[in-house]
């Protein structure tokens, strides 16, 4: 198996992914395509915490065009010996992976959090801006019948819904995308790069 191709394959992976959250998050600023609530500050909190625009998108394309380069990164001069680079670069690119793991997570968490604690909105009910679902521990989201206490901005359980949702199966995607180049960095590290029958580190030290 050729680890800084797979290297590679996910961090292809994950740029889409990250413009995906970037977006995913500047939509939740505009409601229905208004901006005044943004303006405004009447959108929730978790909508400021920029857990898609940075911790979804910026750190993830920053590991990412780490995880791209690993293919063609030699590390000249690794431990001594030239053509063991690659293997170096493959173990270093486990630090860069711990990084999404962090930025992927925060995203996952956040998105969650918005989930459950429900919009901010003008509530029919408490005759104000309030988050009106936020004792419902994430309750509310089967009761749909409930949803229309959301006077303004309209329909923004359904838009803060499908977005924070998708966020957070993008997050986790992420996670698990970096996870598995945690593995394959060490495997590659260990192991050495195995493409195009290329010899081990060890023995091309010798040679």
């Amino acid at each position: 198996m050729c680890f800084g191709k797979c290297a590679r394959y996910i961090g292809y992976k994950l740029l889409i992914l990250a413009f995906l959250c970037i977006v995913a998050n500047i939509l939740l600023y505009f409601p229905n395509g208004e901006t005044r609530f943004a303006s405004e500050n009447l959108l929730s909190k978790y909508v400021g915490y920029f857990h898609g625009i940075i911790g979804g998108g910026i750190l993830i394309f920053l590991v990412a065009a780490v995880f791209i380069g690993l293919e063609y990164d030699n590390c000249c001069g690794c431990c001594g010996y030239e053509n063991c680079g690659k293997s170096c670069a493959m173990l270093s690119s486990v630090l860069a992976a711990f990084i999404g793991i962090l930025g992927s997570g925060y995203c996952l968490i956040i998105s969650a959090l918005g989930l459950s604690d429900g919009p901010y909105c003008l509530s029919s009910v408490k005759q104000n801006w309030a988050y009106p679902f936020v004792n419902s521990s994430g309750g509310y989201l089967l009761e749909s019948d409930r949803w229309s206490e959301c006077r303004e901005p309209q329909n923004v359980v359904e838009w803060n819904l499908t977005l924070f949702s998708i966020l957070l199966v993008l997050g986790g995607i992420e996670l698990i995308l970096c996870t598995i180049q945690v593995i394959n960095g060490f495997l590659g590290g260990i192991c050495g790069v195995c493409c195009d029958g290329e010899e081990s580190c060890g023995e091309e030290g010798v040679l």
